[in-house]
């Protein structure tokens, strides 16, 4: 994440990750507006190229080659990513509501989210159809049909509802993809049957009778029986039946029709046509509010009906961005004009195409080839980019107006800042921001956060000892809400090692300064994703501390409670000989982190170390405890080798590890063989002197993963072997899939040839 020095001044919310989104991050990355900050809600990483989609179902393509990494592409634009379901909007308070955060402000909002399958008036076709809209969720149905297919033994009959472009491309492309999979398995391809059903009097209604008679032939020539004027109206398991009375016994039906609208934009007040799509204007504003637009397959336009096509999402990326910018910047808007014609390559499922554009047809392996070229060089677009193809350079039109109060907030943001207590947030801001957080009361708090005393209060229970701890960090993502959640198990962290249950915290946070309406809402996201990991834990947020910075970052001071006979705590230096190394999260966030700064990491990759981060390590203490932990900690900023150490020495042991049993997140090994490493990596590489019998070692992947800096990481336990493996199995049970038993603790100088290494 770059800090900026810049206040943030409007802000863009855009919700969905469709192809003109994908326009809009790259065309403000090119062309930023100083003040104006992007923010896409999203809750798919990787986002399919519609155009690219029938080639992967064929087989011709990978995953990765068909899809945009919206996270990746987000931070090349310098824009937020947002992780979530958006359930709806808030139009009087401008704010976006998701299904697991606090709402998201906006001050122009943009909604490209595709279509939605309607299935409600064909009976049975929400219980037996494979609907392929919305096309982000379409590869996760698709791949569990291709597995039900190939395991499903004897004939397999498969029936496409719908015979548009789409639907056609489809049926061609899977049939292609199965038999070669059936092949592969040493079974007769011919035991495929495939059926198409086009509600009217013939296919591809929409493209010129040169292209249906070609796509007829190579129908007819697969075997693909297909069924006109059949409107399906019933699914029931096994069978589809028409509005004419014909039915069809089917083992897999995928349904390439009758899509619309997401169901919660009806409670929007969003002006929708008879479909539940959002009418727009020319401009891609709505009709029921000018703040508020809308493109793609989501979008409506009034007396201009369009094809939902790709085509036209793509090339309302254009205006909506321009749109977009002009709206804050008070200019006239431009008018979206759709092309008459366009050029439609659809596929035959091999690697041949048909052309159709107007009056216009071409087939051939050419065509197939003309469209491969046009695919990636888009596809190019979005993913090959570096962090200096970014312009930072401000038009001279492009200052955000402001009324007299943002003005003075404005100036006062950018000026030079006091020190000490003037570089406190304001009062009213703060105390707006923490008016809707709400800490849980505990009977031993007396004074916390709302109380308007100087410091919190809280009551020693009889026969407890204070644990102590404190961490601070700045932010490493531009997601205020998830980056509160990381801080806060991360502090956590050294209670719960320790056998501790926490009692209290104190915040204290670094904001960058802005219009008060903003820094306001970045404490209140950000407190609220903290709260939100304290209030389970049972920790109370009793006071803090906030004030302005360069860059966002989060600390807290816990205070824990644990038997002051010391018999519950877990120490470090406990482990005995024969003990098993029990590690109960993967390692790998400090080389991800590194890699998603320099646009280097998979989007995926960071989803999954995100979520990992977000794993308490509550519930994992009282299974360690039972099954006789001798010594844990958890994993931080000295990554493994670092926190081992301070394990072994105090103990009197050595331990042995297998590199390879390290678990370790997604795409970590990958950054880290790269040399993309923390820049904490050096310092913690020193205590490289500690390990024996380097030579085998260093030739694994995975050794330089054992420096590797930890945020939130999990704990390190040393365990009695006759509990090991029912420990493992339990901690797993409990939420901690990746834990494993990563080597033994043997006596000091008795090491015998390590697995990997030995310490």
């Amino acid at each position: 994440m770059q800090a900026t020095a810049t206040p943030v001044l409007r802000d863009i919310v855009m919700i969905g990750g469709g192809h003109s989104h994908v326009g809009v991050l790259y065309m403000f990355a090119m062309k930023p507006i100083p003040g104006v900050r992007l923010t896409v809600i999203c809750t798919d990483t990787d986002t399919p190229y519609s155009g690219m989609l029938p080639g992967y179902i064929a087989g011709h393509y990978s995953f990765d080659d068909v899809h945009i990494d919206l996270r990746r592409l987000a931070e090349f634009a310098g824009a937020r990513y947002l992780r979530d379901e958006v359930i709806g909007i808030d139009r009087a308070s401008r704010k976006v509501l998701c299904r697991n955060r606090p709402p998201v402000p906006y001050d122009v909002l943009s909604i490209n989210i595709g279509s939605t399958p309607r299935l409600d008036g064909v009976a049975g076709a929400n219980e037996h159809a494979v609907p392929v809209k919305p096309i982000r969720r379409f590869n996760e149905r698709w791949l569990a049909l291709l597995e039900r297919v190939c395991r499903h033994d004897g004939a397999t009959t498969i029936a496409v509802v719908g015979a548009g472009a789409g639907g056609v491309e489809l049926v061609l492309s899977m049939q292609f993809r199965l038999r070669k999979e059936l092949m592969a398995l040493g079974r007769n391809p011919d035991a495929l049957r495939f059926h198409l059903f086009s509600a009217d009097a013939q296919i591809l209604p929409t493209h010129n009778a040169a292209v249906r008679r070609a796509f007829e032939q190579v129908l007819a020539e697969r075997g693909v029986i297909v069924h006109r004027d059949a409107e399906v109206t019933q699914l029931s398991a096994g069978r589809l039946q028409t509005r004419a009375g014909e039915v069809v016994e089917a083992d897999e039906i995928v349904w390439v029709t009758q899509a619309g609208g997401a169901a919660w934009l009806r409670d929007t007040g969003l002006a929708l046509d008879d479909k539940g799509f959002i009418r727009v204007r020319d401009t891609l504003q709505t009709e029921t509010d000018p703040l508020i637009f809308a493109a793609g397959d989501c979008a409506a336009m009034m007396g201009r009906p369009l094809e939902k096509a790709g085509v036209f999402a793509v090339r309302m990326g254009r205006p909506l961005a321009e749109n977009l910018r002009r709206t804050l910047l008070r200019q006239p808007l431009n008018d979206y004009r759709p092309q008459q014609r366009w050029l439609a390559l659809i596929s035959t499922g091999d690697q041949h195409a048909i052309a159709s554009r107007g009056a216009f047809y071409a087939r051939g392996d050419l065509v197939w080839r003309w469209k491969d070229w046009i695919d990636r060089r888009f596809m190019r677009k979005f993913t090959e980019f570096s962090t200096t193809m970014t312009s930072t350079a401000a038009t001279a039109d492009a200052t955000i107006p402001l009324d007299d109060v943002e003005q003075t907030q404005a100036i006062s943001a950018i000026a030079m800042r006091c020190g000490g207590c003037g570089a406190k947030v304001g009062a009213s801001v703060l105390s707006r921001a923490l008016a809707s957080v709400q800490p849980i009361e505990r009977d031993d708090v007396l004074i916390g956060l709302h109380a308007p005393d100087d410091a919190a209060v809280v009551r020693v229970p009889a026969g407890k000892a204070m644990v102590h701890t404190v961490d601070f960090f700045r932010a490493f993502i531009d997601d205020p809400y998830i980056f509160g959640r990381i801080a806060a198990n991360h502090a956590l962290g050294d209670v719960f090692a320790m056998g501790g249950e926490a009692q209290s915290a104190t915040a204290i946070a670094t904001v960058p300064p802005g219009l008060e309406s903003k820094v306001e809402d970045t404490v209140f996201q950000m407190m609220a994703g903290a709260v939100s990991v304290l209030n389970d834990a049972g920790c109370a947020l009793v006071g803090g501390h906030t004030g302005e910075g360069k860059e966002l970052a989060l600390g807290f001071a816990i205070n824990g409670l644990i038997d002051e006979q010391l018999d519950s705590v877990m120490r470090k230096g406990g482990m005995r000989p024969g003990d098993v190394l029990i590690l109960t999260k993967p390692i790998g966030t400090g080389t991800l982190f590194a890699a998603h700064a320099q646009l280097k990491a998979r989007g995926r990759w960071i989803d999954a170390a995100l979520e990992s981060m977000q794993i308490s390590n509550r519930a994992a203490v009282p299974c360690l405890i039972a099954h006789g932990a001798t010594a844990c900690t958890d994993l931080t900023g000295f990554g493994l080798l670092g926190h081992l150490v301070e394990m072994t020495r105090p103990s009197g042991v050595d331990a042995e590890l297998d590199l390879a049993a390290l678990p370790v997140l997604d795409g970590a090994a990958e950054t880290a063989a790269a040399g993309i490493l923390s820049s904490l990596q050096p310092a913690n590489v020193r205590l490289r002197r500690a390990l024996r019998n380097q030579e085998a070692a260093l030739k694994h992947p995975n050794y330089p993963l054992l420096f590797d800096p930890q945020t939130a990481g999990g704990l390190l336990a040393s365990v009695p072997m006759a509990s090991a493996e029912a420990c493992i199995n339990e901690l797993r049970i409990l939420g901690y899939p990746a834990t494993t038993g990563i080597g033994r603790i043997v006596a000091q100088g008795d090491a015998l040839e390590p697995i990997s290494l030995s310490v």
